[in-house]
């Protein structure tokens, strides 16, 4: 890794100098664009407006345009701003972490101990720990004055760049503001699906699809070039999605529940659905409740309609068994008769 900064934290009276590191990279695949038509490539120029000429980027300064007024900020008017010059990262309060807002959480940076004693980091690292809190700083990086967030990683501080509180928007949906009613059964059986779902995260498990089949797409391209075909390179989709719409919110949650229990696999007809309900479900069948809100069916309903499906299914097995006696008997009497008439 290659230090982006240098400057020293401010620990009341004590200094910690340190190197930051960018804590996060991005490994997404690169694409730029090309003329459609020729496969040029598409490049952006910086043109001056005025003299219609390209500017190189040493020759840019910028500027600052207020009704119709425009004022130029050289680089180095930019670089006498008093804050953009200062390298220190200031701890201004220690505050217990269940305090941070994550959606507050903008860009990770690791800091490295730059000086020949690491002491002082050692002992800043310390105080976090024992006191079990995060330090709240604030430090100039990039013409911009941050608040930050210092905690401990691995024995290594790291420093959270915070937006300002001005920056995060305020969330206002009127739809939540109309009266719904959720029902008990609802909620305990999505706090059932929750506790199927229950596990430890651990995010090297998940993979990020999209940059694994973009590239698969890229190895298809340059193996079979125009004549690709993208359904046989990704296969047949499973089916269409649906449109998020829940038309019946218990029907719902009663075959997630029932994918689950079966392993992922979703049920084979309304009959099938209705006998693991009610076998997975047991609890609920006695209960003898009546249909939901929604117009769902309950556990009972569904107890009812498996008794009267197993009872049909012993009359059907009944029928057919009397039937195949029936048929055994007549070429038996047939014999008979016969045996008879050659006695006579």
């Amino acid at each position: 890794m290659r230090a982006i900064w240098k400057g020293a934290i401010a620990f009341g009276l004590v200094n910690v100098p340190v190197k930051v590191y960018s804590a996060t990279e991005d490994h997404d695949i690169s694409l730029h664009q090309v003329h459609s038509a020729d496969g040029g490539r598409i490049r952006y120029q910086r043109r001056c407006e005025v003299c219609s000429k390209i500017i190189d980027y040493s020759d840019i300064d910028k500027a600052f345009e207020d009704e119709g007024r425009t004022v130029v900020l050289s680089k180095d008017e930019l670089k006498s701003i008093p804050a953009e010059n200062s390298h220190e990262i200031e701890v201004v309060q220690f505050v217990p972490s269940e305090q941070l807002e994550p959606m507050m959480f903008e860009k990770s940076y690791y800091l490295e101990p730059d000086s020949k004693s690491p002491k002082a980091y050692v002992l800043l690292r310390r105080a976090l720990e024992d006191t079990d809190r995060v330090a709240i700083v604030q430090f100039a990086l990039r013409e911009k004055t941050r608040l930050g967030a210092l905690r401990i990683k691995d024995e290594v501080l790291v420093l959270q760049s915070l937006l300002w509180p001005d920056e995060v928007r305020e969330a206002s949906f009127p739809a939540l503001d109309t009266s719904i009613r959720i029902s008990a059964q609802e909620r305990e059986m999505s706090a059932a699906l929750v506790e199927s779902m229950a596990a430890d995260f651990e995010p090297e498990h998940f993979t990020d699809d999209y940059q694994m089949q973009l590239r698969k797409l890229i190895e298809a391209k340059l193996e079979k070039g125009d004549s690709l075909d993208t359904d046989e390179t990704f296969g047949a989709e499973a089916g269409e999605g649906g449109n998020g719409e829940v038309i019946d919110l218990m029907e719902a949650l009663k075959r997630s529940l029932e994918r689950k229990r079966g392993g992922g696999k979703p049920a084979a007809s309304e009959d099938a659905d209705a006998e693991d309900a009610a076998s997975g479900d047991a609890d609920d069948a006695g209960t003898g409740e009546s249909a939901d809100s929604s117009g769902g069916k309950t556990p009972a309903k569904a107890g009812a309609k498996t008794a009267g499906t197993r009872t049909t299914n012993a009359k059907t097995a009944a029928a057919k068994s009397s039937e195949t006696k029936t048929a055994a008997a007549k070429p038996a009497a047939k014999a008979t008769t016969t045996r008879a008439r050659k006695g006579a």
